[in-house]
């Protein structure tokens, strides 16, 4: 249920204090995309300004804490891997700032090391995803939008910013963070540095994780024009660096046995991403047009054993034009392409494989009555694809969805969507790229999409949950040096409940997902690069703010229940957990521009790897385990 499982209590919003740092606001979120409340968007979820706060000095885990149907797995941030429903994002369209990312990468590491610190709003379409949201969005798409200057700045000021500064006890992690923002005739300038630098973290059983060191850098400059008729001209840049020692597969805690020549090795890492982009946000009636260029990368450098270099990169744009046909009925038509490769380099040796694609799209959102919404569109690809060697071919596909959400009193709200979608020819991970393969049998993805759902709403209580299905056909793989296809799918339903009073929320959401492959289950290694075996996940966050008080606690569970069909295909089921973690957060009143926070994660120091990482169904890996008991402080300050 998207309304509760992300945006919470509407009550609170209204409640909050201008400026503080912890606010969960529905209205606050969905305003920033103009289709919020479209048919389409009936399954979207949108990560609320409370998680985007309490992740700005901390990882991608913190931003999707409480959303039982996004999991993300992984002990450090160049491993965390994130799962929509069961399914590994690498099958979502993924863009940052408009700008379509390259979703592959080394397969011991993640496509998508994103820094929390520099986003000003998330959203998850799972399953379903309209036509305009980019090409092979096989299971759906995951968009994110940096901060602007407007953010930032106080009504009025032409300039200000912030300081984050936060240590964490385990791993003696020391994190800072500094924005700045300007505004000035129409100009506009941004600024934003962090880094996180710590020791080895240990784990609930008191063992020391070697290679979990943080030491994580990030920046982004924004510039942007925007006239005084709304003609807005926006340019951005950021880049997250990871080089550090880490274990051998920086996704595994280890083997078992130990392996004594594998146990540690650098990993030099970086991500990038550049956009350009062109709108009026004044327009409406029959010409609202946008242009987006950009191109993102993706460097994994492992120079031990091999000197090891893989490189993923894309360029991509979009043109577009939305049509309002009324208030709340609109048309959005363009075309899109992109330019992605993947390479991997060593001694001697140099392997690449490439995609480039041209699509048209229209999207049609409509409200026919008080009580119908409707959204439905097509899109139509033209792919070629280059493979290793003299390999090439061409490939193309129609998609097609349709999203339905009715009234059926003002209280209670049914929806369902469909969707097929035409996949193309993905990359393969860089670092199996092998002259020997043979594409004889390889053939484009197309994945079919369900869902159907209930919200009811009654006061400042919300109630709702859907079910899903999405199927995966010729999702590529490789087995020796064949490239196969595999038929994947995930299905399951979500359950969420919030309740919102003065001053507080209580949130809970649950999702049970179930992922086979071929038809027969499967375990983390079967899975891999399509989804993981996850079962059933559970979140609740509490919080409330003192009545005449600027004091604020609260705090979460995450639960994962044991989850036995992996020892169908595995060596053993995967064991539940229970976490606790506790915050209290305080605005001093002579000091209302510093908010200070405490924090306690993992209060009973429970020894547990995240259910959506990978190897703890196996004898011989040993999984990237969690941080141990973890008191976090930390201050922002706003200038």
């Amino acid at each position: 249920m998207s309304s509760v499982a992300l945006s919470g209590a509407g009550s609170l919003g209204a409640q909050a204090q201008e400026g503080a740092a912890y606010q969960l606001d529905p209205i606050i979120v969905e305003q920033r995309d103009e289709q919020a409340f479209a048919a389409d968007r009936a399954t979207a979820v949108y990560v609320s300004d409370a998680e985007l706060e309490r992740a700005r000095i901390g990882d991608l885990k913190d931003l999707f804490a409480g959303i039982a149907s996004v999991s993300v797995g992984g002990g450090i941030p160049i491993a965390q891997k994130i799962f929509v429903n069961g399914v590994d994002m690498l099958n979502l369209a993924v863009t940052i700032d408009g700008v379509l990312q390259n979703n592959r990468a080394f397969h011991h590491v993640s496509a998508n090391a994103i820094d929390p610190g520099l986003l000003k709003a998330v959203r998850a379409d799972a399953g379903v995803a309209a036509a305009d949201t980019g090409p092979n969005a096989l299971a759906g798409a995951v968009v994110m939008e940096t901060v602007d200057a407007a953010d930032i700045l106080e009504d009025g000021r032409s300039f200000g910013g912030n300081v984050r500064l936060g240590y964490s006890d385990n791993g003696e992690t020391f994190t800072r963070a500094l924005t700045a923002a300007g505004i000035q005739s129409g100009f506009e300038w941004l600024a934003y540095v962090k880094s996180a630098t710590g020791e080895d973290y240990t784990t609930g059983s008191g063992d020391e994780i070697a290679g979990s060191a943080a030491d994580l850098q990030s920046y982004l400059l924004k510039l942007a024009y925007e006239t005084a008729e709304g003609h807005r001209f926006e340019l951005s840049g950021q880049q997250l660096d990871d080089d550090a020692i880490r274990p051998w597969r920086a996704n595994f805690g280890g083997l078992n046995p130990p392996r004594p020549g594998q146990l540690l090795r650098r990993y030099d890492t970086q991500r990038s991403s550049y956009s350009f982009s062109y709108e009026n946000t004044l327009a409406d009636g029959v010409w609202d047009p946008k242009i987006v260029l950009g191109y993102s990368e993706s460097l994994v450098d492992v120079p031990y054993p091999y000197g090891s270099e893989g490189t993923s990169s894309a360029w991509s744009g979009t043109i577009q034009n939305t049509f309002h046909l009324s208030s709340v009925d609109t048309v959005v038509a363009g075309v899109d392409f992109y330019d992605r490769i993947g390479r991997y380099e060593g001694p001697g040796e140099r392997y690449e494989e490439g995609a480039r694609n041209i699509g048209v799209f229209a999207q049609a959102r409509l409200e026919p009555t008080d009580r119908w919404k409707l959204s439905f569109g097509a899109r139509a690809d033209w792919q070629e694809f280059d493979g290793i060697g003299s390999y090439n071919d061409s490939v193309s596909g129609l998609s097609g969805n349709l999203s339905v959400a009715y009234d059926l009193t003002e209280e209670l709200m049914v929806r369902a969507g469909y969707s097929s979608v035409f996949g193309g020819i993905g990359l393969e991970d860089n670092y199996t790229f092998s002259p020997r393969w043979n594409y004889d049998s390889l053939q484009p993805a197309r994945a079919q999409n369900v869902t159907a759902g209930l919200d009811w709403k009654r006061g400042d209580l919300t109630i709702g949950g859907e079910i899903f299905v999405t199927e995966i056909d010729n999702a590529r793989s490789v087995v020796g040096s064949a490239v196969e296809n595999f038929d994947f799918k995930s299905e399951g339903f979500n359950l969420g409940v919030g309740y919102g009073w003065a001053g507080g929320f209580a949130r809970l959401t649950y999702s049970n997902s179930e992922v086979t492959v071929n038809g027969e289950a499967a375990g983390n290694y079967e899975t891999l690069d399509f989804g993981a075996p996850l079962g059933q996940v559970l979140a609740l966050q509490v919080q409330h703010r003192l009545a005449g008080t600027e004091l604020t606690f609260g705090g979460s569970l995450d639960v994962a229940l044991d989850y036995d069909e992996t020892e169908k295909v595995s060596d053993k089921p995967l064991d539940g957990y229970e976490v606790v973690s506790l915050f209290v957060e305080y605005i001093p009143p002579q000091l209302d521009k510093l908010t200070l926070r405490a924090e306690v994660t993992n209060l009973f120091d429970r020894d547990y790897a995240d259910r959506a990482t990978y190897g703890a169904d196996y004898n011989d890996v040993v999984p990237f385990s969690e941080p141990g008991r973890t008191i976090t402080l930390s201050a922002v300050a706003r200038f």
